[in-house]
């Protein structure tokens, strides 16, 4: 009986340990993973493709990478332009494991990964952003920036088996303490150029207000000429005219000349006439 149940523990227990080394003999290696089989710290082999593959069991350690791309988040840094202005970069850099020999001989772990791409980044994010002005950086020359700072990294981090994918500015802010100094600036700006408008609004208005001023002179005068024009002709008409009428009758002419005269003379007023004068001839009797 003794004997029969030493055997039942015998064969369960191998039947345990032969199950044990099965599971351990195997690892599963999924689509989005790669795997690095090391056995004593060195690299037994590589397994990039989906699958289950062997190794040695309580010998080979089996270290799992992602394959697929990731996204790190990197930590706001301060940056300053070429015009000595300081922003506060944030950015993210998307990455993924090109070699994965390279990476666990120079980097070993996902962690110390994360800190060599932060200082990279952040380090050629430095570099290249200090090349350009504050509002290249906000605007005009951003792309250019983010492609030259995903192209250094790419090159600084490659040797370590990864890949840059691409590198991107969420936003650029300028630190608290300067952003009240840039507000009161840009109003200053403002207030500037509202000035610099209004001046040249007023230069333009003088400068229609003259022209028209002068335009209208320039009416009024020719109008004015033409006016004496048709008056000195019409005053010369009516000299003609009344001189061939009184060439008709000359003694009618002096009658009414002299008779003019009274009327204008003898008004409240006291006169007086030598007895030669011409004026007196109608006073004289006719005889």
């Amino acid at each position: 009986m003794m004997k029969n149940m030493t055997i039942w523990a015998i064969v369960i227990i191998v039947v345990f340990l032969g199950i044990f080394f099965a599971l351990t003999s195997f690892y599963i290696v999924d689509q989005t993973q790669q795997a690095i089989v090391l056995r004593f710290g060195n690299i037994k082999s590589i397994r990039t493709e989906p699958g289950i593959y062997t190794k040695v069991p309580f010998v080979d350690n089996v270290v799992k990478f992602e394959k697929r791309f990731m996204i790190y988040d990197i930590p706001v840094e301060r940056v300053i332009t070429s015009d000595r202005r300081t922003i506060l970069a944030d950015t993210y850099a998307i990455w993924r494991i090109e070699d994965p020999q390279k990476f666990i001989e120079t980097l070993r772990t996902v962690e110390v990964a994360l800190t060599r791409i932060d200082d990279i980044v952040y380090s050629h994010a430095r570099d290249v952003i200090g090349n350009y002005n504050f509002m290249e950086v906000l605007a005009t020359e951003r792309l250019a920036i983010l492609e030259e700072i995903k192209k250094r990294s790419s090159n600084s981090l490659k040797s370590f088996g990864i890949e840059v994918v691409d590198v991107r500015l969420k936003r650029t802010d300028l630190p608290q303490e300067n952003t009240e100094a840039v507000y009161e600036r840009m109003k200053s700006e403002r207030y500037a150029m509202a000035a610099q408008l209004r001046a040249e609004g007023e230069k333009e208005s003088q400068r229609m207000k003259a022209e028209a001023d002068k335009l209208a002179s320039i009416i009024v005068s020719e109008a004015e000429k033409e006016a004496n024009i048709i008056r000195g002709t019409g005053e010369a008409s009516a000299i003609n005219i009344y001189s061939e009428a009184y060439s008709l009758d000359i003694d009618f002419y002096e009658l009414q000349k002299i008779t003019d005269i009274y009327k204008d003379s003898f008004k409240d007023s006291i006169l007086v006439f030598p007895n030669d004068s011409p004026l007196l001839k109608y006073f004289y009797e006719v005889k």
